[in-house]
């Protein structure tokens, strides 16, 4: 990962107006002197998301984020600061300059360059192959007779690959793409022992797949003919950009859809995503070239809390959705499976019976252990011990691994019922299942998660208020409350590194633009979000001088009651000798004394 001088992460931000960067992807509307639109974040039907061009910050009333333009492009584009430094500056037009011992990072910055421009010459390629030439009449047939409209074809950027073994060498030769460059990519290999290249993808339908940014870096090819040795999906090879455990297909696209929807839809391939999208369910989207992993879970939660498993209605399809359980439950994810009638898939199913059964089905998706449970029902025989024992031994095990003592006691009393049990002794085997599972996994226990910013205690009002009134601050007032305020008065731990860091900003050109500030908070998400609601304050603030010394006399008034109780607490211990005892009360008077006075500078104090 590299490391970017202070300099130039201000540069890049000098060169990223807030307005403009978030306006390329929120539909923003001028109220006031700032921007609202909808959050990007969570659902809501009127917009609280606010963005500040002055002060070159953003923050959402409704579920708090907040911060400053590199924050927006981490927490929108689900990636790292270096990461959100390297995008913008890309943006800006201006060369990355890493510390020395990062010079390694620049370069494999300039390979992973090289292979998307490379992956988006050849997607437009291969459209044009489908679009006109003859090598794409097979797909255009295969995708006229699948029922994909123009629009889709468009959208996702189908394209075809032809029937020959160097139409792509060829091409990348005319277009001066280095041989190197397209075996990295995966686009040609050469057989062992020869060294004549030829182009993997031959003959087949072409999807490309793109990352959360909508950039293409890789393809998944479909044969359209062949006998059945050849494989019907050819991927492209893992490569510096794409990672197919980390990738999932038409999540550019789905985004904004998953976060208003508060759920997202899981297919088995690129076809009934497809389908799903054009049927107007755009919440949809598919693990690419391998089963649902751990790393697909945890990109999924940035996003979301609820999955529905959406896979082909049959055995297989059900397999697969089982398997899928651990990785989900690991990610805190609730899980949801909506069966699709065999034999259909839901690119079939939506073809046969329209966009509005299959939105039925949805709708009325089963919960995980509810489905486990029928398909274990299904496959022992009830009337059996064996089959009982089986149905209960793999349910509680399943359960188990949720940690959820409800969920447990309730899919115990339906899983009795439904094998006509009693419910006592089921919870008893389930107990028995959830200790052999806590011995599997007590030596591989997940880090707790962090705590939620908005889930975190917030500083008392004079506090509060002290911050907002200090973000509002010009030079000369925060040069007042430098000299008059001491920090440690502060008791609520994030409210005083806010204030410590305003007050040392003093210096700062423009004391409206917080973006240095929030880059002195950036690892504290929750200091984050106090700055950006407290800089968004909607109030008109009368006399605001005046209110900063009152505020700050208050914060001082109860540090000192804070310090007077403590002493109150020493007086009562009965080891204490006179001497002590007339300490503390002569200490305690001089605080009562103190608080009557107003403040004068700390260095007269």
């Amino acid at each position: 990962m590299p490391f970017f001088a202070d300099h130039f992460v201000e540069r890049v931000r000098a060169a990223s107006d807030i307005v403009d960067v978030i306006g390329a992807s929120l539909p923003l509307k001028r109220a006031g002197t700032n921007f609202v639109t909808l959050c990007p974040f969570h659902r809501e039907k009127s917009p609280s998301f606010n963005v500040n061009p002055a002060r070159q910050i953003f923050h959402c009333f409704g579920c708090h984020k907040g911060g400053d333009v590199f924050r927006f492009v981490q927490e929108y584009e689900n990636i790292a600061f270096p990461e959100a430094v390297e995008r913008l500056a890309e943006r800006a037009r201006i060369p990355l300059e890493c510390e020395a011992g990062s010079q390694g990072a620049i370069q494999a910055r300039g390979a992973k360059d090289s292979l998307l421009k490379l992956h988006e010459a050849i997607c437009l390629r291969w459209q044009h192959c489908l679009a006109t030439e003859a090598g794409g009449e097979l797909s255009r047939e295969y995708l006229q007779k699948r029922g994909v409209t123009a629009e889709a074809i468009k959208e996702f950027r189908i394209g075809a690959a032809p029937e020959s073994w160097d139409d792509t060498v060829n091409w990348a030769k005319s277009k001066g793409f280095d041989t190197a460059l397209c075996e990295q990519a995966g686009l040609i290999i050469r057989k062992e022992g020869s060294n004549r290249p030829y182009d993997r993808f031959r003959g087949r339908l072409m999807f490309p797949i793109c990352d959360e940014q909508g950039r293409v870096i890789a393809f998944s090819g479909r044969v359209l003919q062949g006998d059945e040795k050849v494989a019907k999906y050819v991927n492209s090879p893992e490569t510096p950009l794409f990672t197919k455990g980390r990738v999932l297909f038409a999540l550019d696209k789905a985004k904004r859809a998953i976060l208003e929807a508060g759920q997202v839809i899981i297919c088995e391939g690129q076809l009934d995503t497809i389908a799903c999208h054009a049927a107007g369910v755009r919440n949809v989207v598919a693990p690419q070239g391998t089963a649902l992993t751990g790393e697909h879970a945890r990109i999924l939660k940035r996003y979301v809390d609820e999955v529905v498993l959406c896979f082909d209605g049959d055995k297989a399809g059900r397999n697969a959705a089982i398997r899928s359980l651990d990785d989900l439950l690991a990610s805190g994810l609730s899980i949801k499976i909506a069966s699709i009638p065999p034999p259909e898939d839901p690119d079939s199913y939506i073809k046969k019976f329209g966009a509005e059964a299959f939105q039925k089905i949805l709708a009325e998706a089963q919960g995980f252990f509810e489905f486990l449970l029928q398909n274990l029902i299904t496959e022992h025989d009830v009337s059996s011990d064996r089959g009982r024992l089986a149905i209960v031994r793999i349910m509680g095990e399943a359960l188990a691994k949720t940690g959820n003592s409800v969920l447990v006691d309730t899919h115990a009393q339906r899983t009795a019922q439904r094998l006509g049990v009693s419910s006592e002794s089921v919870r008893a085997d389930f107990r028995k299942a959830g200790r052999a599972q806590t011995r599997l996994v007590e030596n591989d226990a997940p880090s707790p998660a962090p705590a939620n910013a908005k889930d975190k205690p917030r500083p008392g009002t004079a506090e509060l208020w002290l911050i907002k009134f200090l973000l509002h601050a010009d030079q000369d007032l925060l040069a007042w409350a430098n000299a008059h305020l001491d920090p440690s008065w502060i008791i609520h731990p994030t409210a005083r590194a806010i204030v410590e860091a305003r007050l040392h900003d003093t210096v700062h050109e423009n004391p409206k633009d917080l973006t240095r500030l929030l880059a002195t908070l950036d690892s504290d998400s929750f200091a984050c979000t106090l700055v950006t609601e407290s800089a968004n304050e909607r109030r008109v603030i009368p006399n605001l001088g005046q209110q900063i010394s009152d505020t700050c006399r208050r914060v001082r008034d109860l540090w000192i009651d804070r310090q007077i109780a403590l002493l109150s607490t020493q007086l009562s211990d009965p080891n204490l000798s006179d001497d002590q005892r007339l300490g503390v009360l002569r200490h305690q008077q001089e605080l009562r004394a103190w608080k009557r006075q107003p403040l004068t500078p700390l260095s007269e104090s």
